[in-house]
């Protein structure tokens, strides 16, 4: 083996999570910071705790409400709805 080609291991690395909770690890970093914790994370906590940055979750309730509200077509009916307006539009020429 080649000597000193790997990092230097730290046995007491420090980790600090977002939530404010702290504890070490061994690691080649001497400190880490993340984001999710055991402490915070949804899966050990039993709390769900949606991140929602880019609102898509507000977005896709939105279109599902709406979906709700409308109901499928078949084309037939589509097709007759179409000839319906020409037909108005034809009407208002004249």
């Amino acid at each position: 083996m080649k000597k000193d080609i790997h990092p230097k291991y730290n046995a007491e690395a420090k980790v600090t999570c977002a939530c404010g909770n702290t504890f070490t690890i061994g690691s080649t970093a001497s400190e880490i910071n993340v984001e999710i914790c055991s402490a915070c994370h949804p899966f050990y906590t039993g709390k769900q705790k949606l991140v929602d940055t880019a609102r898509r979750v507000d977005k896709f309730q939105k279109r599902a409400v709406v979906a709700e509200g409308e109901t499928v077509r078949s084309k037939k009916v589509k097709k007759e709805k179409q000839k319906e307006l020409k037909a108005a539009k034809k009407a208002e020429q004249k």
